[in-house]
């Protein structure tokens, strides 16, 4: 369903901001956006854990973002994480707390997922999409960086450098000098050398900064004077001599300062200067575009059937020379025992049914490596490969799938014995096992519900009898499930008189 009003929440290493959208054809009408100085990333400490104190300002932001969206319909908003929330550890806890106050789901993206989605944000804001575009946005945790043409990124980059980390790791008290400027731009350098020459080979037309370092550094040379609209080699290095000559961004005296980017702004500068030596720049346009627009259109697309993850999946299943017709046999069958198991649900829109089918095109994925416990390197293919489209929380939904289709059902433990997963699980194990002759010979006439013991399958006894390898690995599969603390009950369907 198409909603009229769509909302991105971006949790950021810097700020959370929310940016609610109305929907227009295929287009994106800005209506409302709240910005919250979380400086999450500050509150990470050296053994990478957030302290209470960030988690406490960051709950604070949601608990207003989530008054906000009071009466949005879940699939009209998304809301995404990034570095800070990709490297602690203790992460997990502090989402389950977010997406209480929030009310809705937060996904941790991967780097190049999040590079994805701010280009697509940039793309739409750009006047001249024509044209080969290099896109880079300071974060707080990370910086990111994309060359693009249209809406199509050639490539995409994460770097683990962000304005909020370099300014507490090189400037801790706020001091700025020619030396600490000077070994910061040189720690961005060393991290943008692994990055620089594949892009200088591919080449851009045009320079494009996005998000808060770019826009704060932007208005600083415009309102003093160092630039007219738009960042510039020069301007930089007159910002840089104003900070080194002050001694602290809060003592510059320049006009357009703002208080919440003063702890931030040195390693933000210190980073853009590593950018424009490395890359060779000498002009840098900035875009209002950035991820929170990016996450818009792209829940745009999944509304248009434009789904990025289902180009993923076509891209995994070419990749790594998935067997087409053994995965869409499986698919098939897999999805026909859930709709028995979920009658209420309507298979063409569940997000549930939507898993299992991917689960089932890309459980295969791991024979490309070996054979030999296949679906283990299924599931690490799919639980570390970058995945457009897909969160962390995705991938690993699909690799628990993948990794229990097969083998152990122990594999899959944790899993809490009432968990909708493990509905997933039986019906892919199934659909598997009925099709490990690999042919297109029809099955016979399947029957499963879910009752007060576990699962119950019915099938014809005669083709039981005729399948004595089959029945086995079933019979097999009733110890498996007992394993695990789920009853699987198998019987004989009579034939129709």
């Amino acid at each position: 369903m198409i909603h009229e009003h769509v909302a991105a929440v971006d949790l950021g290493s810097n700020s959370f901001r929310l940016q609610v959208g109305r929907v227009v054809g295929n287009q994106i009408y800005p209506l409302d956006s709240l910005k919250e100085p979380v400086r999450l990333a500050a509150g990470l400490t050296a053994d990478k854990w957030l302290d209470a104190a960030a988690q406490r300002r960051g709950l604070a932001a949601l608990a207003r973002f989530g008054e906000r969206l009071r009466g949005f319909a879940p699939d009209a908003v998304r809301a995404v994480a990034t570095n800070t929330l990709r490297v602690a550890r203790n992460a997990a806890a502090f989402l389950a707390q977010a997406e209480a106050v929030l009310g809705f789901p937060i996904e941790v993206i991967a780097g190049r997922e999040e590079a994805r989605l701010i280009y697509l944000g940039v793309a739409h804001a750009l006047p001249n999409q024509r044209i080969r575009h290099l896109v880079v946005d300071i974060g707080g945790g990370s910086t990111e960086f994309i060359i693009g043409r249209n809406i199509k990124p050639l490539l995409l980059e994460s770097l683990y450098m962000g304005c909020v980390g370099y300014s507490q790791r090189f400037f801790p008290d706020g001091r700025i000098t020619k030396r600490n400027l000077k070994e910061a731009e040189l720690a961005a350098r060393r991290e943008l050398q692994t990055i620089v020459h594949a892009y200088r080979e591919t080449g851009w037309d045009l320079a494009v900064g996005s998000s808060g370092t770019a826009k704060a550094i932007c208005d600083l040379l415009e309102f003093n004077g160092f630039a007219a609209g738009t960042i510039t080699w020069e301007g930089l290095e007159r910002l840089r001599h104003r900070l080194i000559s002050a001694g602290h961004a809060a003592k510059t005296g320049l006009a357009g300062m703002r208080p919440d980017r003063v702890p931030v702004l040195p390693g933000g500068v210190a980073i853009m200067s590593a950018v424009f030596k490395e890359l060779g720049l000498e002009e840098m346009v900035y875009s209002e575009g950035a991820l929170r627009l990016g996450v818009l259109y792209d829940l745009l697309g999944r509304y248009h059937h434009e789904d990025m993850r289902e180009a993923t999946v076509k891209r995994f299943i070419q990749r790594y020379e998935v067997d087409r017709a053994q995965a869409a046999r499986v698919a098939t069958t897999a999805l026909e025992l859930y709709q028995q198991l979920r009658p209420q649900e309507d298979i063409e829109t569940s997000p549930a049914a939507q898993f299992l089918a991917w689960a089932a095109r890309l459980h295969e994925v791991g024979v490309s490596v070996a054979h030999t416990s296949y679906h283990k390197h299924s599931a690490y293919i799919l639980a570390n490969a970058d995945m457009p489209g897909f969160s962390r929380r995705d991938q690993a939904l699909l690799a628990r799938l993948v990794l229990a289709h097969r083998g152990k059902l122990e594999r899959a433990q944790p899993l809490p014995r009432e968990a909708p997963e493990w509905s997933l699980i039986f019906c892919l194990r199934i659909a598997a096992l009925l099709h490990r002759a690999r042919d297109a010979a029809p099955l016979p006439e399947l029957q499963v519900r879910f009752g007060s013991k576990g699962f119950e399958l019915a099938i014809d006894r005669e083709w039981l009898v005729e399948s004595p390898l089959t029945a086995a690995a079933l019979e097999e599969e009733v110890a498996q499930w007992a394993s695990v603390g789920i009853g699987f009950k198998l019987r004989a369907l009579r034939p129709h008189a």
